[in-house]
């Protein structure tokens, strides 16, 4: 789909792919505004249930329809009250990790806010390289300058997420067009090799819908044979001038 904004054409290329283990946790939306803003986001529900489910497509809808109005981290932060009060019945309010990308009408940024582990990465010449830093406890250990499989396996710890988000711990980063970005669920970027990531992004960076569709089919299944829920959203901004 392609969108225009006062000088900026935004293509984008949405694709999800179910797991091993029904339903999906994951869900992606796209909104686009009257004045020309849009906004993506991929959200990436914690464990897997209806309930779960129906939950991330919410967090979705809410975060991008909010983002094009007033900015990513404003759609997250709203996404938040949706789901910060635990309920008062016996089965919690499902949580889940987001990242969120939005080009406001008439700017040739995109803007792009995150919690957990969800992730945006910008094609730089021939090489994906990310934009967001994880937000668990293996990216606290490396930093502190632990390394192992025990940090490896700290990779599943998230340190924050859309039920927590606050305006301290909601990460912010911008690119200038032209741009093309990747938003993905864990279940692309954790089981797909980076090598792999990155020579698809350049065999399709003229097609964010074939970009989209193979990230997603591209992931494999783990060690133990499953394989995660994979979602992907594919934003082009191109040069304005052109």
């Amino acid at each position: 789909m392609t969108t225009m904004t006062d000088h900026v054409s935004l293509t984008v290329g949405v694709a999800t792919r179910p797991g091993t283990i029904d339903p999906s946790g994951d869900a992606a939306a796209v909104r686009r505004q009257a004045d020309g803003a849009v906004a993506a986001a991929v959200v990436d529900g914690i464990g897997h249930s209806p309930q779960v489910a129906a939950v991330a497509r919410m967090l979705a809808e809410v975060a991008a329809r909010v983002a094009a109005r007033r900015g990513p981290l404003a759609g997250l932060l709203t996404a938040t009250e949706l789901v910060a009060d635990p309920g008062d019945d016996d089965e919690p309010e499902p949580d889940a990790v987001a990242v969120v990308a939005a080009v406001a009408a008439g700017d040739d940024r995109m803007r792009i806010a995150w919690v957990g582990d969800c992730r945006a990465s910008l094609l730089d010449g021939e090489d994906l390289r990310p934009l967001t830093v994880d937000h668990n406890l293996a990216e606290q250990l490396a930093m502190c300058g632990y390394d192992g499989e025990p940090v490896r396996r700290a990779a599943h710890w998230v340190r924050t997420s859309v039920a927590t988000a606050a305006v301290a711990t909601v990460a912010e980063a911008w690119v200038r067009a032209p741009a093309l970005v990747v938003l993905t669920s864990d279940g692309v970027h954790d089981q797909t090799p980076h090598q792999l990531m990155t020579a698809l992004a350049v065999r399709h960076r003229a097609d964010p819908q074939a970009l989209a569709d193979a990230l997603t089919a591209a992931a494999a299944a783990g060690l133990d044979g499953q394989r995660d829920d994979a979602t992907a959203v594919v934003l082009h901004l191109p040069d304005p001038a052109r």
